[in-house]
């Protein structure tokens, strides 16, 4: 699927029913039943917080998660040969058990879109579309795709863009509405939200509306994960993890076995 025409096509049908959107409007806070924004305050019975990685933006919330970046590059489109060789030809998504995540798709029009994971965490969670190229990282990910499909290496790389990821302490994406405040909130989702977000606000509906559905009795519905530590260490920490997820996976390369930097990144994360 396409992600921007997604969300572009699901906010032509709030639209259609009646929805207002407000876009470019800064939230100075969300409290109960009202959000306070630069060109006015808005009441209403449910404020819904969905603000992914940028929920660390907001006074209160810096330490909900932490904004962590993914870069993506998109090859030019491959010929039919290349991608039967690679085993793309029906449009396979796929990916490689390395701590530093990788993976990737064929395109409705042939191209291979490769991502991974590898920028650094930036000092008190700060999001700037800067941070969107990372070169050092883009040639890495090149570098990834060109080891796991060698048959890709003659193509052009077209497009390299990023963003960052909200990920929560325990990385357990969560839905939570309470109905004594009217305040709810949905995120956490580590990367995974293009689908997650679906079942997220089907979720939400359910729970604002005061239905008991199978949905509403979920395991994340309610859940709370614990706040990340303060600065300096949770750019420490993060950073830290980073630099032994890139350890054990060149051990593991090497050796073809697990290592035991698996086990204490496990640890650092709390997963």
């Amino acid at each position: 699927m396409h992600p921007a025409k997604a969300a572009q096509g699901l906010a032509d049908v709030v639209v259609a029913r009646g929805a207002r959107l407000h876009e470019g409007t800064r939230v100075r806070s969300i409290e109960p039943r009202v959000v306070r924004t630069d060109h006015g305050t808005v009441r209403a019975r449910h404020v819904v917080r969905a603000t992914e990685a940028w929920t660390s933006q907001a006074p209160g919330s810096r330490r909900e998660v932490v904004p962590v970046y993914s870069l993506v590059v998109a090859t030019e489109p491959l010929p039919a040969h290349v991608l039967d060789e690679v085993g793309l030809a029906q449009g396979e998504t796929f990916s490689e058990h390395r701590n530093v995540i990788v993976y990737g798709q064929r395109t409705a029009d042939g191209r291979i879109v490769f991502g991974g994971r590898g920028a650094p965490y930036h000092w008190r969670s700060a999001i700037e579309p800067r941070f969107d190229e990372e070169p050092r990282v883009f040639a890495a990910i090149e570098r990834y795709l060109h080891q796991m499909l060698p048959a890709t290496a003659p193509y052009a790389i077209t497009h390299r863009w990023g963003g960052p990821l909200g990920i929560a302490r325990d990385w357990h994406a969560a839905v939570r509405h309470d109905p004594a405040t009217g305040l709810a909130s949905a995120g956490g989702y580590v990367g995974d939200g293009v689908t997650t977000t679906n079942l997220a606000g089907r979720t939400l509906a359910d729970l604002l509306t005061g239905a008991d559905t199978e949905l509403t009795r979920l395991p994340w519905v309610g859940h709370r994960s614990p706040r990340w530590e303060p600065e300096p260490a949770r750019w420490l920490g993060v950073n830290a993890g980073l630099q032994v997820a890139r350890a054990a996976d060149a051990v593991e390369q090497r050796t073809g076995r697990v290592t035991p930097l698996s086990r204490v990144l496990a640890r650092l994360t709390g997963h």
